[in-house]
């Protein structure tokens, strides 16, 4: 995946919380896992936890430091990300950049998207954070792994995750990876203005849960069908071009977060479906999939059908 030079970023879709401090004793508590209402959606890991006790990472180990490899306690002014996130070109040589020009894309994609519906899609800023942050759903730490607020329609995102994904999972890791991953939790967030999020309760492998997630994944795949296509507001697409090695990352890693692979592979071996949340490596796969072949949010319905792969 490559950013067209020229392209225009929009830095302030990006906040970075990690010098604010942020953990201990959040708005309201912690935050609530699963579904719909006031709990957080798209905590891929959360079967991790509650089976291995947390995938916390150690203090100074270094994972997670991009945005300007800021440390705890470290205050951070945005400004300095405007100033170094300007065009493409910098996406192409700062990874930084490369994750404003992806959620810049992604949340062009969805303004146009709901546009040619009649509607108005309301953006919603990533906010990256280490170790702790407050939420309009309560306090979280990096153990949660990354997730949406319906409360504050924010995503938010320690970036050590993607490590984990390649350290603990075996994913194969890389850009579109990480693009997959943003996109579906920009998925919740369209799930939210839909009012589609309060189906997303429950939990086994017909459960409102479930499909809110293979949904997700689904406008995840409609995102990249449309990525290389989808203009900014100065008119050019910042993404030139998606390949097939990008998507084959992105299904390694759907592959590896399916409720079956985690509960094999990572928990206790034995694969219990009645406490499914997230639906199965092969489900994630195949609505990524359809997202992706077929470039259409209406071919998404997950809550309409009893195939759910």
């Amino acid at each position: 995946m490559r950013f067209d030079d020229d392209a225009g970023l929009d830095a302030s879709e990006v906040q970075d919380l990690r010098g604010s401090g942020g953990g201990g004793g959040g708005i309201g508590g912690r935050v609530a896992l699963g579904g719909g209402g006031l709990g957080v959606v798209g905590v891929i890991i959360y079967l991790v936890l509650s089976q291995l006790g947390g995938v916390s990472v150690p203090s100074g180990s270094g994972l997670g430091s991009g945005l300007g490899s800021v440390g705890s306690g470290q205050q951070v002014d945005n400004s300095k990300l405007a100033s170094e996130c300007k065009t493409g070109a910098d996406a192409n040589k700062n990874h930084d950049c490369a994750i404003v020009a992806i959620v810049n894309s992604i949340q062009d994609y969805w303004t146009q998207q709901f546009a040619r519906s009649g509607s108005t899609y309301e953006k919603a800023p990533t906010k990256f954070f280490n170790g702790g942050v407050r939420t309009g759903c309560g306090s979280a730490t990096s153990d949660t792994g990354p997730f949406y607020c319906p409360a504050d329609s924010d995503v938010y995102i320690d970036l050590s995750f993607f490590e984990e994904l390649k350290t603990r999972f075996g994913a194969q890791g890389g850009l579109f990876t990480e693009a997959y991953v943003l996109a579906h939790e920009y998925g919740h967030h369209v799930q939210n203005l839909l009012g589609t999020s309060r189906k997303g309760t429950g939990s086994g492998p017909t459960s409102g849960s479930v499909r809110l997630e293979l949904q997700a994944d689904c406008y995840a795949g409609v995102w990249a069908n449309h990525a290389s296509t989808t203009p900014t507001e100065s008119g050019k697409p910042l993404i030139t071009d998606v390949t097939q090695d990008d998507i084959a990352s992105a299904l390694d890693t759907a592959a590896r977060i399916g409720d079956d692979y985690i509960q094999e592979k990572l928990g206790g071996g034995q694969v219990d479906r009645s406490q499914f949340t997230h639906g199965t490596s092969a489900q994630r796969k195949k609505w990524f999939t359809t997202g992706f072949q077929t470039g259409e949010p209406a071919r998404c319905d997950t809550f309409g059908t009893n195939n759910l792969g």
